[in-house]
């Protein structure tokens, strides 16, 4: 490998901004944001918006969609232009 053209992996800490779950792990990502981790070391920050602690796949936890209400309100607008199965 040549020298001088990789860039350079360091300990990062990816915090997720939903749940404040924080992951310390090596990134090459550059930010000028710190926080203090449990060691008492200084580390750059990156803020997520959603991680497997909060993502609703992950957690079990899902949304209720209004399906019903969805469907009523395509055929109010477009009207019911397929006939009815037999």
């Amino acid at each position: 490998m040549r020298s001088g053209i990789h860039p350079t992996s360091r300990p990062v800490v990816f915090r997720d901004r939903a749940s404040g779950f924080q992951l310390l792990t090596r990134s090459t990502i550059d930010t000028r944001q710190t926080v203090e981790w449990q060691d008492g070391a200084t580390y750059p920050v990156v803020d997520v918006e959603i991680s497997s602690a909060s993502h609703p796949f992950y957690t079990g936890t899902s949304r209720v969609l209004d399906t019903a209400g969805r469907v009523e309100r395509f055929e109010r607008r477009y009207g019911r232009t397929a006939p009815p199965r037999h």
